[in-house]
């Protein structure tokens, strides 16, 4: 980029899992995400799963409780059943198109 430097805005932990709380209620978190980064962008689905498994390897390093990291995993999982729903529903759209 020839020397040119981004300006990088980074969500802390605890605002990461405030905003994957509120994706996991099923609502839209673009309105947190622009109250930190001024982007008015919702949070994929695939954004938000890399966000909790780079934080479940934070805490498994940092030895977090185990209470914590299972509460963390559920979001992973809630994340990951929510993308295959989502992948259903355009299948079954997609093949009534037909």
């Amino acid at each position: 980029m020839n020397g040119v430097k981004r300006k990088r805005n980074v969500l802390s932990v605890k605002q990461k899992l405030e905003i994957l709380q509120k994706l996991d209620h099923g609502d839209s978190a673009s309105t947190d995400a622009e109250d930190v980064l001024n982007e008015g962008n919702t949070i994929s689905h695939s954004a938000a799963l890399q966000s909790v498994e780079t934080l479940l390897d934070y805490m498994g390093q940092r030895g977090f409780d185990y209470g914590d990291i299972t509460a963390v995993r559920k979001i992973c999982v809630d994340i990951r059943q929510e993308m295959n729903k989502q992948q259903k529903q355009r299948r079954i759209a997609d093949f009534l198109k037909q």
